[in-house]
Parts: C-alpha cells; structure tokens; sequence
C-alpha cells in the first residue's frame, strides 16, 4: 500500500483570497513505512511574503523570487503522487491550497477520496486533544527539536512517525509490546509488556542456519549494495 506523508507551507490561510503555495514537501511509505523516496521543492508565490507567515516558516519573498513557479513543478508533483493516498495533518487546509493550485495550472484535482486526514484520526483516537503535530510528538515520545521553524519536508518526515503511532505504533511495525523487560534466570526469559507476563524457555543451543554458503554469500551482497543507510545492514551477520 502507497501512501504519501504530505505537508505544505503558505504565504497565509485563505487559497481563495489571495494566499499562495509556498513550499510542498512529501515522504512516500509503503505499508505505512517511510522508503526513503521524497518529493521537494520552494515556489515562488508571485506576491509578498507577509510578516505573520514569514514568522511561521521563515521563507521570504527574496529567498523565493527564483524558484519556480508551481505550474512549472506541477506535473512532476502529479506525477510522485500518483494514486496514493495523500496522509495530512488537518488535511482541509492543505487540499484547499493545493486543489487551488491545480486548477489555476489547468491540472486535474485531488478528490477526497485519495486524502487521509490524521487529525481526524488524533481526535478520535485523544477526545480531550490537545491533537497538534507537536502535541502529538510530545505524546508519542516523537523527537521533533529540529522543528523550530515549520518546513513541508521535515514536517511531512515527523508526520510519518505520529501517523505510525496513531494506527497502532510499533504493533504496525512488527513490533508486539510497547515496553519489554527482559530477564534470564535457570535459562529462561522473563518477558512483561502490554500483552502481559509469560516465560519463554531458552534453546539449549541456536538452531543451525538453513542458508547455504551460496545463500549468504548472494544475500551479504544484496544487503552490501543498497547502500550504508539501508535497514538491514544494521543486521547483517558479519
């Protein structure tokens, strides 16, 4: 399952009145896990940067007046979302600009249907609230300290993992107890967590490998060639 954890910033509230795109920023997840694959860009909004704004995301009307325009960057844009469904936080304001956007460059929309809307989703989750993506992250023990000015990638990045926590943590992860303790005594684990307290008795040795040397070997290098930040080379047998 595609989807796209999707931000954006503006140059204020009202797509209709005037207000303009000013940066969008997108993390692809498959399966709600983010690939590493992303989607970026600054665009000139064609007017003034107003102060209110300027405090919220710190793009000024000069850092923007050489980027392109977001008829230019369309296509491309249309083109990284596909038919994934778009995973926003208060998702109304972000389609509003956007749809805006797109219908001003002559593209097509994005209806409803492909947006997932993780606010609604924070208040039926937290009633009392408060549901804002900080709160959420202070909530969910999200590390959001480099968010000291808002940004449509970085922000769409933290949205990735609250998404994750809100539909259901590390359980989605593969992941089955949210705190774990373990210890051994008599060559037995003592195992506590959400789903409660069990005992797992302990091989008295390692099952053997079923993996021939050809196996490995063509794994190690598999794992080797997608690069020092790939997920599994923090597991690979050395």
């Amino acid at each position: 399952m595609r989807e796209i954890s999707f931000d954006t910033e503006t140059t204020g509230l009202n797509p209709r009145g005037g207000d303009r795109l000013v940066e969008i920023g997108g993390v692809e997840l498959i399966n709600h896990i983010p690939t590493g694959n992303s989607y970026h860009v600054y665009i000139n909004p064609e007017r003034d940067m107003p102060e209110e704004a300027f405090r919220v995301h710190g793009l000024s009307e000069e850092f923007l007046s050489d980027k392109p325009l977001f008829a230019a960057v369309a296509d491309e844009f249309l083109a990284f979302v596909g038919d994934a469904t778009l995973v926003i936080h208060n998702a109304a304001f972000d389609m509003g600009f956007i749809n805006t956007e797109l219908e001003r460059a002559g593209r097509r929309i994005i209806p409803n249907t492909q947006v997932l809307d993780t606010l609604e989703i924070a208040r039926r989750k937290h009633p009392t609230g408060p549901n804002s993506l900080d709160a959420l992250c202070s909530r969910y023990g999200i590390d959001n300290s480099r968010r000291v000015k808002h940004g449509a990638l970085l922000d769409a990045e933290i949205l990735a993992e609250v998404y994750l926590e809100l539909i259901g943590g590390r359980q989605t992860a593969l992941g089955l107890l949210h705190e774990e303790e373990v210890s051994t005594s008599s060559g037995a684990a003592v195992i506590s967590g959400e789903l409660g307290t069990f005992n797992a008795r302990k091989r008295p040795a390692p099952l053997a490998s079923g993996l021939t040397d050809e196996e490995f070997a063509a794994h190690k290098a598999f794992v080797e060639g997608m690069g020092e930040s790939a997920l599994w080379g923090k597991y690979r047998s050395e």
